[in-house]
């Protein structure tokens, strides 16, 4: 595979959560056969994919189903909204967008790894993983919601 395609920032909100868009992107990046290698590994069964369904209450196989049954964001934000339980919603966001500056060492650790890996060493508007992401993938401020 040669150049990635980005999901979206995982900023980006539907159905009021956070990551969610990113995650949809990424299934229907991986059902048409162009998720880049460098999210296989941890796609749907690892990393802020499992934390994402495990808030939300949902197995990934069945997950990826309904988006696979699905044309537009829409369709994926209506069945989101009658059959995903809110109730962790608002914990799993501030979880995912402050992921990284809570102040644990080796998370601190961690993203001042990724960023010298990066060459985003002298980005200290990169506090979490999430803006980590975003610098990555070459994006600016995000937000919005469907």
């Amino acid at each position: 595979m040669s150049d990635p395609i980005y999901p979206r920032s995982p900023k980006e909100t539907m159905a009021g959560w956070a990551y969610l868009p990113r995650f949809v992107d990424k299934i229907r990046l991986h059902l048409a056969g162009r998720l880049h290698a460098d999210y296989q590994q941890n796609f749907a069964v690892r990393g802020f994919d499992a934390q994402w369904l495990v808030a939300a209450g949902l197995e990934s196989a069945p997950f990826i189903e309904m988006v696979k049954g699905t044309v537009t964001d829409g369709e994926v934000c209506d069945w989101v909204r009658r059959h995903v339980n809110a109730a962790k919603r608002e914990s799993f966001n501030r979880w995912v967008l402050t992921y990284g500056s809570e102040g644990d060492p080796e998370l601190l650790a961690r993203l001042k790894m990724r960023k010298e890996q990066s060459g985003l060493s002298h980005r200290d508007d990169i506090q979490t993983f999430a803006d980590y992401i975003d610098a990555d993938e070459k994006r600016s401020c995000i937000s919005g919601d469907q």
